[in-house]
């Protein structure tokens, strides 16, 4: 297997970036960071690894960079995407369907079952204080990373990573 030199997002001072996500690989190429991910989720696009891997290392890095908060920001965000990935396969974007996009993430009442059970896996317990002190995109991260559909193995390293234990 060929082994990849560090993310060109690893110690980059605009992008919140996890250490954990370097071990983030599938065939070979780099999975898409939590960074884009959450804003994929935000305007509701869905987006291969496939394609990933085509676009160049400046676009991944404004797909990284670009703000995606207000109406307006995910509206340019969105075309912005949906321009790249019609540029590279040739196909418009494919929407991402509701019950994919990851809720839940946000600070509020009560930490997510699925987090207190992972947790509980480890012999650990995430309080409500703890989990409300984290970003937006650690508390999303955690919960992608107990998805069912995902592997799960890079939990406890984020769970560390994010001193939570």
């Amino acid at each position: 297997m060929k082994i990849l030199a560090p993310s060109i997002f690893l110690g980059h001072a605009n992008i919140e970036y996890f250490v954990f996500e370097e071990d983030f690989m599938e065939a070979n190429m780099r999975c898409i960071p939590m960074a884009v991910r959450f804003k994929l989720d935000a305007v509701q696009i869905k987006l291969s690894l496939a394609a990933w891997a085509k676009f160049g290392s400046d676009e991944k890095l404004a797909l990284a960079m670009n703000s995606c908060e207000s109406v307006t920001e995910k509206a340019m965000y969105a075309q912005f995407l949906a321009q790249l990935i019609e540029n590279y396969t040739g196909q418009p974007p494919a929407q991402l369907s509701e019950s994919k996009i990851l809720v839940g993430w946000q600070a509020g009442k009560n930490v997510p079952q699925s987090i207190c059970s992972k947790a509980l896996e480890f012999g650990w317990e995430v309080t409500l204080n703890s989990w409300n002190a984290l970003s937006d995109l650690q508390r999303y991260s955690l919960l992608k990373l107990t998805n069912p559909s995902h592997e799960n193995k890079n939990f406890p390293i984020a769970m560390r990573e994010f001193g939570l234990v």
